[in-house]
């Protein structure tokens, strides 16, 4: 029944998957680096801090030091790969960035940072690779977000925002893109152990390691998801959130987060 089949191809082996991570250097996209390394799957890494994808990759993938909010970075990159790879099977933007912020203690300049790694990267990202992507008609392109796009949340205001933006901005990817032979994948992580999230001063629930969440990715790539959303426990709760009235969502936010 076509309703129950994956909305994208499964991947049914890693092994010889030519694969770019931008945003590589630390967190779930070096974990999920060391996993498909690991499997098999030809990859390539970027991130702003050449030495320490030096450090970490040499020998063992195609290094390409870049920021993602350099379209002309991301295009050379791009070139690249093309002419050493042919192309590409998979590319994921992982790159982000986060800071707590309330609209009652607004910073814009922080506020536009996190809009312009976010999102605008993703956006520059495809920009560099839709051209090959669609030539070749095949391939997939997978976007992190955040459950926390899900609903809004205290002290998430640039963040949330941007992250509800990546979930739309996938779905109708998934929707332009799936007649042109082109897979998407839109992976929502809960709380994460990286460096972004060691400053956190509140207790973070159901948090898991990296190399936890990039197995959960691993694993939703196999299955053909097109959401790839985990800890199943903690997303589930806040989409759950998100279908009740306004008044409701926001007490039990409220109530929850103790604001």
């Amino acid at each position: 029944m076509a309703l129950l089949t994956p909305l994208n191809p499964p991947i049914a082996a890693f092994a010889g998957l030519r694969v770019w991570l931008v945003g590589a250097s630390t967190g779930i996209g070096a974990a999920l680096a060391e996993r498909l390394i690991a499997a098999g799957a030809r990859v390539a890494v970027s991130a702003r801090s050449a030495d320490t994808l030096q450090a970490t990759y040499a020998g063992r993938a195609t290094i390409l030091p870049l920021d993602m909010t350099d379209a002309a970075a991301l295009q050379a990159a791009a070139g690249r790969l093309q002419a050493e790879w042919g192309g590409y099977d998979l590319v994921l933007a992982i790159a982000g960035t986060y800071a707590q912020m309330r609209a009652d203690r607004y910073d814009e300049s922080a506020a536009l940072r996190i809009v312009e790694l976010n999102l605008s990267g993703v956006f520059k990202l495809w920009g560099a690779v839709q051209a090959q992507l669609l030539a070749q008609g095949a391939g997939g392109f997978g976007i992190v977000s955040s459950v926390a796009g899900y609903g809004g949340l205290p002290n998430s205001m640039a963040y949330g925002a941007t992250k509800a933006a990546c979930n739309n901005l996938a779905q109708s990817m998934y929707l332009d893109l799936k007649r042109r032979g082109i897979a998407v994948y839109l992976i929502a992580p809960g709380f994460v152990a990286t460096p972004l999230t060691a400053g956190n001063p509140f207790p973070m629930p159901f948090l898991i390691s990296a190399e936890q969440a990039a197995q959960e990715i691993m694993d939703g790539l196999a299955r053909g998801d097109f959401e790839i959303h985990f800890p199943r426990r903690f997303s589930r709760l806040l989409k759950f959130l998100n279908l009740l009235p306004h008044r409701l969502y926001f007490w039990l936010v409220g109530k929850g987060t103790g604001m």
